[in-house]
């Protein structure tokens, strides 16, 4: 039962009767009881280590830890791609936003549906991958009413023989993963604030790093580190207030001045906003072992509406370096200081090395929501580079001295003046939607939107668990009338390799292979395969729905390489199709309707996973 209220946009979920019950085929009912991972007689653990090291698992979202996305599995490449042909489907019964990647571990795939959440074992070794078991963790219905942008998850992670992932409602499970049994689930934060949690976690020995969502809703961010074992909370640390709760002390050393000084997640506040601040950590983390270093990305401030909260905002829209075990931080940089534009700085920074200035470095590579590609050194966030990657007038560079993000005089947002010609549009040059790197050839894969948008700020009011966000938003295609792009980048060089031009954003992930092809979907539902190096469309299949998945690759049983992705329509892109809104309402999705009112002409909801192979 879809909302038709202006807040659809935003608390679209809609209220479904459901049971929440526990299905199990092949395997016992879950308990809630801590405890070791069971196995059936005879069985035994897939070794972490080693699976790590074999290409044809894919044993978390990201692939890897450093976010790579990148396959050396070469069976299906660029020459033969064009036979790829379907090898199997199965249906989610869901008609919400299918954002996840799948896992595959040893001879199963497991699969996180959105709410309900469940998470589905199939059985690779058997026609057709049927249903080994199916785990619900029951999350409450009330956290559909709170979710900021459909009722989506991004996956799970894989360790020592569990499955880790979040619910909506912000809990984090985990489940043993030959049996389904829950081993523990952890409350992490209260839907009655609007917190809820959608992001993919990340394992890093024994500590499951996770974030929240809520940020137009006031909720204030943080990333927390669990205990693999027992899902004790380690530690959890704030994106805003005094240093003692963001988890800085004497060992925090930021590049830029701007961002060295006491409590500045206090002091760059008004009085107390800081306690409504955002800052929300729903998006990537990624990990540098040789450093011992975790990263992860800050959501927009709240409110939107910038004018209530004069200051650069700590530590909102910027990029967090910390120890895993203990969560403290060792250094910021922001990529929107005072952000004007909803420019979350959640997106994915790749860990790699390359040559810059005919020096080798130790980088991260951020395909960022204001339109740069950067370059920082992982080991001080220092930046080395910000390259324009999209059609940008809301700021004229980034200051490699100070580092600062350069703003475009006279495009502030505010009380009572409509500013028009915003580009990139709040959902950024790239949203969510993951880029892949090949770290052989140094290419960037980058999912990306032609969106601008007009924009009038008001006032907004705090009431705990409702929208917070004091900004009239209506978006539309960029300069060239297409909506996405997909962009092969050079990396080292700071430019284009190709460009293909796409009718919608694209809002999907991607995967590259050393078989010099990359895989992404487009939310008309169609499935692509381009040329790695060129671009060149290989081949492509229509699916039953729009691709907001990311993909996978990966070697089954019977030793063939497969391609792997998860069809249904939704997120915040999606919200139209998925949440049934009225198109003659600009402002719906948080203004995103506006640009995508044809969407329901090209494609419907509900979920199906889609499995290719060679013939």
């Amino acid at each position: 039962m879809p909302y038709r209220s202006r807040w659809s946009s935003l608390l679209f979920a809609g209220l479904f009767l459901l049971s929440p019950g526990c299905k199990k085929e092949g395997g016992a009912h879950p308990s809630s009881a801590q405890g070791s991972s069971s196995l059936p007689p005879g069985a035994t653990k897939p070794d972490a280590s080693k699976l790590a090291e074999d290409d044809g698992q894919w044993l978390t979202a990201s692939k890897d830890a450093a976010n790579t996305r990148y396959s050396r599995l070469k069976d299906i490449h660029a020459g033969n791609v064009k036979d790829l042909k379907l090898a199997w489907t199965w249906s989610t019964g869901l008609v919400r936003g299918h954002e996840a990647a799948p896992l595959v571990v040893g001879s199963t795939m497991y699969v996180v549906t959105p709410y309900p959440n469940r998470l589905v074992a199939l059985d690779l070794t058997k026609e057709g991958a049927p249903v080994k078991w199916t785990y619900e963790p029951a999350p409450s219905p009330a956290s559909q009413g709170v979710a900021c942008c459909d009722v989506v998850n991004r996956g799970a992670a894989y360790a020592d023989g569990r499955l880790f992932y979040n619910t909506l409602d912000a809990h984090t499970v985990a489940v043993d993963a030959q049996t389904g049994k829950e081993l523990w689930k952890t409350k992490l934060g209260d839907i009655n604030k609007g917190e809820t949690m959608t992001m993919a976690p990340l394992v890093v020995r024994d500590r499951v790093i996770v974030g929240n969502s809520g940020g137009e809703l006031g909720v204030r961010g943080w990333a927390a580190g669990l205990d693999t074992k027992t899902g004790a909370i380690a530690w959890r640390a704030m994106s805003t207030g005094p240093d003692a709760d963001v988890l800085i002390g004497p060992h925090f050393k930021p590049f830029y001045a701007s961002d060295q000084g006491k409590d500045l997640g206090v002091r760059t506040w008004p009085p107390d906003q800081w306690k409504m601040g955002g800052g929300n950590v729903w998006g990537w983390v990624s990990y540098d072992a040789a450093l011992d270093l975790v990263f992860y990305g800050t959501g927009n401030p709240g409110p939107w509406n910038p004018d209530q909260r004069p200051g650069d905002n700590k530590w909102t829209c910027g990029i967090f370096a910390r120890r895993p075990s203990t969560g403290e931080a060792v250094w910021f940089y922001q990529w929107s200081p005072h952000d004007l534009y909803d420019h979350d700085g959640i997106n994915e920074s790749i860990v790699a090395d390359l040559t810059v200035n005919g020096k080798p470095r130790q980088v991260l590579i951020h395909p960022g929501r204001t339109g740069y590609v950067y370059v920082l050194d992982r080991a001080t966030g220092q930046v080395l580079s910000a390259t324009p990657f999209g059609h940008i007038t809301t700021s004229t560079g980034v200051d490699l001295k100070t580092g600062r993000l350069q703003p475009t005089p006279g495009m502030e947002t505010g009380f009572d003046k409509t500013i028009r010609g915003i580009c990139p549009a709040s959902p950024g040059s790239k949203d969510w939607s993951p880029s892949a790197f090949n770290p052989e050839t140094g290419l960037l894969y980058i999912p990306g939107n032609n969106l601008c948008q007009d924009a009038q700020g008001y006032e907004a009011n705090y009431i705990a668990g409702t929208p917070y966000v004091g900004m009239n938003v209506k978006m539309y295609a960029g300069p060239g009338g297409n909506r996405g792009e997909f962009i092969g980048w050079d990396v080292a060089a700071g430019k284009k390799v190709f460009s293909i031009p796409e009718k919608f954003p694209v809002w999907s992930g991607v995967v590259v292979t050393a078989g010099d092809v990359a895989f992404y979907g487009t939310m008309d539902g169609w499935f692509k395969a381009v040329h790695a190096r060129t671009g060149q469309e290989l081949w492509k299949f229509k699916v039953g729905s729009g691709i907001i998945g990311q993909p996978i690759t990966f070697r089954g049983p019977d030793g063939k390489q497969y391609v792997s992705v998860l069809s249904g329509v939704g997120g915040w892109a999606g919200a139209i199709v998925s949440g049934e809104l009225d198109p003659r309402d600009d402002n719906i999705a948080l203004g995103f309707g506006g640009a995508m009112k044809d969407l329901p002409q090209h494609t419907t909801r509900g979920g199906m996973l889609y499995t290719f192979a060679l013939p």
